[in-house]
């Protein structure tokens, strides 16, 4: 027997274990560039978004619906909700409804009593509800003009205040809702602490 052959096995095992080795090798490779990439490149589908712990939630507001509403009733509703919000609480207008007797885009305010009116009934006082029935010509019985129903030719009999400001005051209230307080006349533009004053007796909500 010759020593090429007593050498085969031995260069037959040798091979085979280099072989293994560079597998092992390559391997090694793959899961260290696939590591590398997963700590460089954030997994977008894996993110997730989480809310602030100290988000403050806002405050909700409870409105007394009644009339051509499929159903009436006290109905919470979050901050900001308008009137078409409530008719939605409260199952949509009957058939009979006059949709076009109410502000739909009014926001409500909290402890509102909105009464939604049918064909051919006297539409409620535009923003008149937070504190009662509304006074006609939104003059009160008392002769103050009231904030939440008087229209622009009921506002402009009060000292300092034109047409100009009038329809500020109705403008406010048509974005914002009924007026809760005399003081949030400071919020309309033009209307300062000194005119508040010369108008806070002459006017109520």
């Amino acid at each position: 027997m010759s020593a090429a052959t007593i050498d085969r096995p031995a260069r037959r095992r040798l091979g085979v274990g280099a072989a293994i080795v560079l597998v092992l090798a390559v391997a090694a490779v793959s899961v260290l560039i696939g590591v590398i990439r997963s700590a460089g490149v954030p997994d977008a589908a894996g993110e997730q978004v989480v809310a602030p712990s100290g988000a403050a939630e806002l405050p909700p507001v409870y409105v007394h619906v009644f009339g051509a509403v499929q159903h009436p009733g006290l109905y919470r509703l979050d901050e900001g909700a308008r009137v078409v919000d409530v008719i939605a609480a409260a199952g949509g207008l009957t058939p009979e409804a006059d949709e076009t007797a109410v502000n739909l885009a009014r926001r409500v305010t909290d402890g509102e009593q909105l009464r939604l009116p049918a064909v051919g009934e006297a539409p409620p006082a535009d923003g008149a509800a937070a504190g009662g029935a509304g006074s006609a010509g939104g003059v009160a019985s008392d002769g103050r003009v009231n904030l939440n129903t008087a229209d622009v030719a009921a506002l402009d009999t009060l000292p300092r205040i034109g047409p100009a400001i009038a329809e500020r005051i109705i403008q406010w209230r048509e974005a914002n809702g009924a007026f809760t307080s005399v003081d949030d006349l400071l919020a309309v533009p033009g209307i300062g602490e000194k005119m508040l004053a010369s108008i806070r007796d002459l006017v109520t909500v």
